[in-house]
């Protein structure tokens, strides 16, 4: 959580989860499970402190980082984005997050379109910078962080999943859609050249921090603060009545 990275001396967490028994349906694994929502939940956070404060989203979070792994990837993928300082909302749809998982950290800095009639979001640009140590195969570890964000528009943007007390209503894939390659955006991933360390896990950390970093692009272009994943057209709609 933050306390991995970010100097925040009193925070509290409080997670819930339900057993088997009491939801009445199985459950299988998913890429990186609870760290996602998590991870969506702080880094919007973040960024409504620095826009409240009036100060940029990338030097608001390099002014409270207290783990230089996590400063790395966040400048590698900052100066590879050529990110110029905003104080958000600017209206250019810009949005950092960072995670940790499997050993990585990990910056997502991200760029959308938000068509306030429609409340569609189209991800146009996606950077990924990732601290994660020796990497063993460059390619292989490019191909994962592109499939992690691939993967990620979906939970961020379209996969919704509906219930009805323990029935899941959401049954196929006509009414849960998964990301398309109409969504795809441009993707480029970079890592910190860390050849003397330990090789570290590069399988999920990019799917943990697209949410928040979608979320934080989608303010930046309009105004419009989600709590809730997927952020979907209504939502965003939804949201931008309070702009």
């Amino acid at each position: 959580g933050a306390n991995l990275f970010y100097q925040v001396p009193n925070h509290k967490t409080v997670t819930w989860s339900t057993s088997q028994e009491l939801q009445h349906f199985p459950t299988g694994a998913w890429r990186a499970p609870g760290n996602n929502t998590n991870t969506f939940a702080r880094e919007s956070q973040m960024d409504i402190m620095a826009s409240k404060l009036g100060i940029d989203p990338v030097e608001f979070r390099l002014n409270n980082m207290k783990e230089e792994k996590a400063a790395q990837a966040l400048r590698l993928a900052a100066e590879k984005f050529v990110w110029e300082p905003i104080k958000s909302p600017s209206g250019k749809g810009r949005g950092v997050a960072l995670c940790w998982d499997a050993g990585t950290y990990c910056c997502s800095i991200a760029e959308v379109k938000v068509d306030i009639k429609s409340g569609h979001v189209q991800v146009v640009r996606v950077v990924v910078g990732q601290q994660m140590g020796q990497v063993v195969n460059p390619q292989g570890a490019i191909l994962q962080a592109e499939g992690s964000t691939i993967m990620g528009l979906g939970y961020t943007l379209t996969e919704d999943v509906e219930f009805n007390g323990g029935e899941v209503k959401s049954r196929n894939f006509d009414d849960y859609e998964i990301t398309r390659f109409s969504m795809v955006p441009e993707i480029e991933c970079y890592f910190v050249d860390a050849m003397d360390e330990p090789p570290q896990g590069g399988g999920e950390p990019a799917i943990v921090s697209i949410g928040g970093a979608v979320a934080n692009a989608i303010f930046d272009a309009c105004g419009a603060r989600l709590h809730q994943l997927p952020m979907t057209p209504e939502r965003v709609l939804e949201a931008l009545k309070n702009v």
